[in-house]
């Protein structure tokens, strides 16, 4: 970020013991409902829907449901916390979906119980996704959301810290773009996905999340604005946790 515009934010605001035991505790969550949407999205990411809206059908994965939640968390983690504090977040959350595909990679090679209510077939049927098409959905993931994180500090640089409903959209909606690109191309070059469904996919797939991101910033706004408020910070400062 630019140090021109870096110069026109206040210094991160050092708490009392008693505000950063609060605000450790808020990153906490917010950081636990940014890996439980984003493992979601991995464990249920095969299965497509297609809903009728106005004549028009749009055909997406379900993992695309709770995917926009994690670029929200992320904004606010940003823009309270700062730079650092996102990308950590990112990172374990990358972490934590290694892990859960190693558990759930375990668990398919173990057989099952001849009185099993879950039989071996039905396992693999739902959770037989394949490493490649995971690692193709991390690949995309780990690009949007360091991408969301740079461009929405920029941003706020650019901006002396004002302006937040701009941030946000001008980083989360070229980052849905990023991702949603990345994703359905890797998937269709694993042999996932047919390529000749890759344009609908790509373009109703943008469509609903630029849709969710507009939709989300008044809860941004929301969060953010109860997060100053509760730690007297002024417009653009973070907290130096």
């Amino acid at each position: 970020m630019n140090s021109t515009h870096a110069s026109t934010l206040a210094p991160p605001r050092v708490l009392e013991a008693h505000e950063r035991e609060r605000a450790l505790a808020l990153f906490l969550v917010l950081a636990g409902l940014f890996v439980a949407s984003l493992v979601s999205c991995n464990l249920i990411f095969r299965k497509f829907f297609a809903w009728e809206v106005g004549g028009f059908t749009l055909e997406q994965s379900v993992g695309l449901l709770p995917y926009p939640l994690t670029f929200l968390v992320t904004d606010v983690i940003s823009e309270i916390y700062g730079r650092r504090k996102a990308n950590l977040v990112v990172l374990s959350g990358l972490a934590a979906s290694l892990v859960t595909l190693g558990i759930v990679t375990v668990a398919g090679v173990t057989e099952a119980a001849t009185w099993s209510p879950v039989t071996n077939a039905e396992y693999d049927h739902v959770f037989g996704q394949t490493v490649l098409a995971v690692g193709a959905s991390m690949a995309a993931y780990l690009l949007a959301q360091f991408f969301d994180v740079r461009i929405f500090h920029f941003w706020k640089g650019v901006t002396g810290g004002k302006h937040l409903w701009l941030r946000n959209n001008l980083s989360t909606i070229p980052s849905q773009i990023v991702d949603t690109t990345s994703v359905l191309f890797l998937l269709c070059a694993v042999g996932e996905i047919a390529w000749g469904r890759f344009g609908t996919l790509l373009l109703n797939g943008v469509a609903f999340k630029a849709l969710i991101a507009a939709l989300d910033t008044p809860l941004v706004y929301l969060a953010v604005g109860w997060m100053r408020r509760t730690f007297k910070l002024a417009p653009g400062q973070e907290i130096e946790l």
